[in-house]
Order: structure tokens, then C-alpha cells, then sequence
């Protein structure tokens, strides 16, 4: 059965926020790596390339997980609760997280490269199907998950705008590592920031991102609740790296004071994963202390999962039994209906470029 919904040819759309700069390149200003490219490159997370002086989003409707469950499983607590949302991700990451539970669909680097060589099989869906199919599961909202939603903000401000107008609230769940401009764009369309807290150490922060700093990401959760969105914070406690108490209770004494009282602080269990497979599950101990010490710095809404420690798409459903495609239709090979990609160029990773250069 065919969706009632307008049914878009997968195409690049414009990166909503870029800049031309004097010496030929362009700059991305969705996250705060603000990629400056050439032609034919990439940026960081590899969903972004400069053809030609113009930046465009490869992944624009792409999906790569769905599921639907309750909001409080994103981690949200007190923003509707009790009501259903869906979940969606797509490709790519601004992050290169040690312990990554999502690790194929959240860096992508396969499937965008489909994309770039116009032979991606990957779902694709405009705002008006994805938001037709959350209306027909009779879910209340959409959650963007699974990967750094800051990559594809053009899909995810389109897709806002319909849910709003008919009835659905948003919840983005993000890193936070993104710009001011870019909230500014979200803040009258999304309504909840799941947003994480790794660390306070910024070594942490460089690990797993060279060019982020523990308060570029504070500024940018503090500027969201300023700007009105519902805000609510996460760590994921991960033995030998970010669970010395100290530095715990000093996350929870910032919220107390830049988010409020009130602002919910949710406390996660570490899973191994990826390259830290040796590193143990975070003992019980740990994930109360912190509790009780963000009790004690007057937090009121803290929350510890022992059980669970990310939104992970692990044993979802295909995305083909959330929308009403035939599966042969939604995995068509995507090629830009624009035709304005030719085959030089827009494989070329920026990252690569320079160490064949170098």
C-alpha cells in the first residue's frame, strides 16, 4: 500500500547553515567543528559536502532506525509523561565515542559513502510520510535518536514543523556539541533536549572529539533552556573515566545552578562496546552514589538506570514495519534527482584528502 503522504525523490538539500569565506571555502555552522571545505569535500561527520562553493546534506531523509516506545525511554521523564513516541536516526556524528552502542548508524561512514556513489539502498522518507506514519501508529511524538541529530538538521527542522502542526511534540537527543545559531533554528520547533553530560574533564571531551571543550557543550545545553526548550541531562558513568565523585557532583551543582533545582539529571549504566569491550559495567555503587550526592547539591529529579545505559537500535524492528512503503519501493538505490553530482569529487573525505597530502 502506497502512503498518502507526498512522496519525495531522495535528493542533496542545502545545508541550512553555511558561511562562503574569502579563501574559497565554505564553512558549516550546524556544530561546532565548523568544517571549512573545498570542493568535493566532507565534513567530520561525513554527511555534509561542498559542491562547487555549496554545502548540502547527503543524508537529508535518510533513515537508518526506527522504533517506538515510551518518552521515558529516551531518557524523559517530565515532559508528557506517559505517552509514546517514535524514534528515528539517521547516518553520521559530530563524536567518535570509545563505547558507542550505535556504532553502524551513528558515525555511517559506509552508508554515506553509498550515498556519495549514488548507490545507497537505504530508506528514505520525506517530513510528510515520516510524520503520516507517527500519526498512524498513534504515537504523541518523534524523537530524534540513534545518531547526532545536529548532522541532519534540515530533515529534523522539516520535520518538526509538521509535527507541531499536527499535534506531535519533538524530543532531540543530542551531544550538544552545536551551535548557537543552530538552537536559535530549533527553539519555536523542538520541544524537549535530551542532552548529555559526559564529563566534566576535558580531556574527556578531546578523546572523543579534538575540537570540543566540556564548555562549548554546558553553553550550548544552558543557551537551549534559555531559548525555552525543555531541557533534561544525562551521564553515562563509565568506570576509569568519568566516575570520580568529585567531578560527578560538580555536574550535579551545575545544573542546580545554570538548569535548575527541578532540572532532571538522568544517571546511566556503562555497557562494554567497541573499544572499550574491557572496560566493566559500571558497578551499582557508583551509579547511587552519584544519586545520592546530586540529592545532596539540591537536585530533585534524579534518576538512576542500572539496567540500561543508552537509546540504542540494537533489536529494532526493520524501518520498513513503520511505514506504509512497499519494502521493494523504500530501498530503491538513491541518486540525487537533482543530478547535480558528477563523479569527481564527492568522495573525497576531508580527513583523507590531507593524509594522502601530507
Amino acid at each position: 500500500m502506497s502512503s498518502t503522504a507526498t512522496t519525495e525523490e531522495y535528493k542533496l538539500v542545502e545545508t541550512r547553515l553555511q558561511e562562503k569565506l574569502a579563501d574559497g571555502t565554505t564553512r558549516c555552522n550546524l556544530c561546532l567543528w565548523q568544517c571549512r571545505l573545498k570542493h568535493g569535500q566532507r565534513g567530520f561527520c561525513q554527511a555534509h559536502v561542498n559542491r562547487h562553493g555549496t554545502l548540502y546534506n547527503l543524508s537529508y531523509g535518510i533513515i537508518s532506525a526506527m522504533d517506538i516506545g515510551p518518552i521515558e525511554d529516551k531518557p524523559v521523564k517530565h515532559f508528557r509523561p506517559g505517552t509514546r513516541v517514535m524514534s528515528v536516526g539517521s547516518y553520521g556524528c559530530n563524536f567518535r565515542c570509545g563505547g558507542c552502542h550505535n556504532l553502524e548508524i551513528s558515525w555511517g561512514t559506509e552508508a554515506l559513502d553509498a550515498l556519495a556513489r549514488g548507490e545507497s539502498t537505504a530508506v528514505h522518507a520525506s517530513a510528510e510520510q515520516l510524520v503520516e506514519a507517527a500519526l498512524r501508529h498513534g504515537v504523541e511524538g518523534i524523537a530524534f535518536t540513534y545518531s547526532e541529530p545536529a548532522v541532519w538538521l534540515e530533515y529534523v527542522l522539516d520535520v518538526s514543523q509538521r509535527a507541531r502542526e499536527a499535534g506531535l511534540y519533538t524530543v532531540y537527543v543530542s551531544n550538544s556539541f552545536v551551535t548557537d545559531e543552530a538552537l536559535e533554528l530549533m527553539a519555536p520547533w523542538v520541544d524537549v533536549l535530551c542532552s548529555d553530560i559526559k564529563s566534566l574533564d576535558n580531556d574527556f571531551y578531546k578523546k572523543i572529539c579534538p575540537r570540543a571543550s566540556v564548555q562549548q557543550v554546558l553553553d550550548s545545553v544552558e543557551r537551549a533552556h534559555q531559548l525555552g526548550i525543555h531541557v533534561e541531562t544525562r551521564t553515562n558513568i563509565i568506570p576509569g573515566y568519568n566516575d570520580d565523585p568529585v567531578m560527578l557532583k560538580q555536574i550535579a551543582e551545575w545544573i542546580h545552578e545554570h538548569l535548575g533545582a527541578d532540572s532532571p539529571w538522568h544517571i546511566t549504566k556503562f555497557f562494554p562496546a567497541f573499544k572499550l569491550s574491557d572496560v566493566p559495567p559500571t558497578p551499582s555503587e557508583s551509579l547511587w552514589q552519584a544519586h545520592d550526592m546530586a540529592r545532596e547539591a539540591g537536585l530533585t529529579r534524579v534518576y538512576v538506570y542500572d539496567d540500561k545505559g543508552c537509546d540504542c537500535a540494537e533489536e529494532n524492528l526493520p524501518v520498513d514495519a513503520y511505514l506504509d512503503e512497499d519494502p521493494d519501493t523504500l530501498h530503491e538505490v538513491k541518486k540525487c534527482a537533482s543530478d547535480c553530482c558528477g563523479d569527481e569529487g564527492v568522495l573525497l573525505k576531508k580527513y583523507e584528502r590531507q593524509l594522502q597530502s601530507g
